[in-house]
């Protein structure tokens, strides 16, 4: 077991034929399970070629239909990125992957709206991962995104990150200590995203084969703070906390687009406060997060 995608996950690749598409398929398809996994590529301007013998389909709802695929990974460059989210969550897929960082805030809230304007008709709901994230990872089984997938080892401890490399710090100490992961999954650091951390708490503590989890998150908004309270209520597995940007001034913008404190509860402060009321074991130190969780189990 594991959440959101396993060895079974059938895979199409949108932005296929672009530089970074097919350097990140290539290095899914030889990870693991990849070359079964990944299925499908999309270029409605290609299609009919293939990529390292992965067919193009001229749509996703094409590739969907002649390969029966059930997730989707995005590298679409910023201006259309969000049209192939919608593409995708419109052929009823599964889980959306999406790598791409820099799409406007404004496409990314009409593509929010247009997929909860889609499940309130009663269609199909589709699970977005990112945008601006390095994607998911069943060790020893998937990976899609652009995780380094050599520092991962199978295990039952659950990751989920905001920061991309902080996600791969997590995993790198938890494999150097032995110990390793159900699923780590980047949940990617813009403003307006899909999959936050309570739903992939949820997910980790539903799963029978997860033991524990790092939590890791960045200032600004809500979202860990909302997550620890949800864990303080239902979550029956320890969790060792992390909150990027302890140094940071207020006001400013750090790294990623919703790195912005606004409020008195974004701070890392704050936020590393809340989450040990909820009873979360927190560092303020990153080398920490795998010793700690080692601590726990």
């Amino acid at each position: 077991m594991s959440i959101l995608i396993n060895k079974d996950t059938r895979v199409i690749t949108q932005g296929i034929t672009g530089k970074t598409g097919q350097f990140h398929t290539r290095g899914c398809q030889a990870y693991a399970n990849g070359k079964a996994c990944f299925v499908a590529g999309v270029n409605p301007k290609k299609a009919g070629e293939s990529f390292e013998g992965i067919p193009i389909y001229a749509s996703v709802k094409d590739a969907k239909a002649a390969t029966g695929a059930n997730v989707s990974v995005i590298y679409v460059p910023p201006a259309g990125a969000a049209d192939a989210i919608w593409e995708a969550v419109e052929a009823d897929l599964d889980l959306v992957v999406c790598i791409t960082e820099g799409i406007p805030i404004r496409d990314m809230l009409i593509v929010r709206n247009k997929m909860k304007a889609k499940e309130a008709a009663g269609g199909k709901k589709t699970l977005l991962l990112g945008p601006n994230c390095p994607g998911v990872i069943t060790p020893d089984e998937i990976k899609i995104g652009i995780m380094p997938g050599h520092i991962h080892k199978k295990g039952r401890v659950g990751v989920v990150s905001r920061s991309g490399t902080l996600t791969y710090e997590a995993v790198a100490q938890l494999t150097e200590l032995g110990i390793g992961q159900s699923t780590a999954v980047g949940i990617g650091g813009d403003p307006i995203n899909g999959l936050k951390h309570i739903h992939v708490m949820k997910m980790f503590n539903d799963d029978p084969e997860t033991d524990a989890v790092i939590m890791i998150g960045e200032i600004g908004g809500p979202d860990e703070a909302d997550a620890a309270r949800w864990c303080k209520d239902h979550m029956t597995k320890p969790v060792v906390g992390f909150i990027a940007g302890v140094t940071a001034p207020p006001g400013k913008r750090m790294g990623h687009a919703g790195a912005l404190i606004s409020g008195g509860a974004d701070t890392a402060d704050a936020k590393l406060a809340i989450m040990e009321e909820c009873g979360f074991k927190v560092t303020r130190n990153p080398s920490e997060m795998g010793r700690l969780l080692k601590s726990l189990l």
